[in-house]
């Protein structure tokens, strides 16, 4: 499948909204902007590397060539991307128990959104509008954000213990003493990739 590049799956998702709705998502974003306790929840989820969301006037949909007619839409069109570490059913199950206030703040204005609980009639609705990712790239595809998060906490460790190097043997011992203690739980192997991401 497309949309996978090793532990890391994009999920693009398309719905029609209502011209006159879209200004009320605006608005919602422009809120969430100036208050960032409205997305804790998202980026306390450390599986997530991205999520984006966009709207598309359906006035400034690009075209090939000048000489194409104009499209005349009836929607404009709410566009939702994200990158994650997983499967897409773990993804939309922690959307819908973690973020669902979210979710219905923000989709509840596009067309026959059915709310983020339950989870079924959620998944139906954004298969229904997403889309395959044509070209997908990761630069650490056997490896989660929590992954790539604890090796810099590594490299980090490291650093501290190299500047120690010139000191007694003693100094030293304790500091690389120090430094497995606290890189233990960040050693090891990134394991397997998830069930049904291959």
């Amino acid at each position: 499948m497309s949309n996978i590049h090793g532990k890391a799956y994009a999920m693009n998702a398309i719905s029609p909204m209502k011209p006159w709705k879209t200004w009320i998502v605006r608005a919602v974003f422009f809120l969430m902007r100036y208050f960032p306790s409205a997305t804790r929840n998202l980026v306390n989820l450390s599986f997530i590397h991205f999520a984006r969301w966009v709207i598309v006037r359906r006035d400034a949909f690009p075209r090939l060539s000048a000489q194409l007619p104009k499209d005349n839409l009836k929607y404009d069109y709410l566009l939702f991307f994200s990158n994650f570490n997983g499967t897409w059913n773990q993804y939309i199950d922690a959307f819908s128990a973690v973020l669902s206030w979210g979710l219905n703040t923000i989709w509840h204005w596009s067309e026959k959104f059915p709310g983020a609980v339950p989870v079924t009639p959620l998944k139906n609705y954004i298969t229904q509008g997403q889309f395959e990712t044509d070209y997908y790239y990761t630069a650490y595809p056997h490896a989660t954000t929590n992954d790539v998060k604890a090796a810099h906490r590594v490299q980090a460790a490291f650093d501290e213990l190299a500047a120690a190097a010139d000191k007694p043997a003693d100094e030293f011992e304790k500091a690389y003493r120090r430094f497995l203690v606290r890189v233990q739980g960040d050693l090891g192997a990134t394991g397997e990739l998830p069930v049904g991401t291959e």
